[in-house]
């Protein structure tokens, strides 16, 4: 069984766009989605990254987008490389908000590599209910 942060159907599998091709490099950051009582969370791995580097941005259509590139490390000429697996270049991950996020809150946040993006929940406002007396 699935643990139930990859059960949810909060946000639509087909609203997720992975990522986007943006040049010859393609760095993949990896990411979580955590649905809090108060907030929608999502969380990015962006270790060597300054806060400077990468955008947060919101689309009209409620969509989170983050972009931004990881350069190469320069090299030395006498560096001889044994492994390189740290992927750089440019990337981009978007998210289609749920419809009770509430646009005009959001707030980003970066520390230890980490980017929080942090969207506050609308309150769910239960219907009234009236009784209606039955007659007769």
């Amino acid at each position: 069984m699935l643990p139930k942060a990859v059960r949810s159907t909060e946000f639509s599998r087909s609203l997720w766009t992975s990522h986007i091709y943006l040049g010859r490099s393609l760095h993949l950051p990896t990411l979580e989605s955590i649905g809090r009582k108060l907030a929608h969370v999502f969380k990015a791995d962006l270790s060597g990254l300054k806060k400077e580097e990468v955008k947060v941005e919101v689309e009209e259509d409620r969509v989170l987008q983050i972009s931004g590139e990881r350069n190469v490390e320069k090299e030395d000429k006498n560096d001889k490389w044994h492994r390189m697996e740290r992927s750089s270049g440019k990337f981009m991950r978007r998210f289609r908000f749920p419809k009770n996020a509430k646009m005009y809150h959001v707030k980003a946040s970066m520390e230890n590599g980490v980017l929080t993006v942090t969207v506050l929940k609308e309150q769910v406002k239960k219907p009234d209910v009236k009784s209606i007396e039955i007659s007769g």
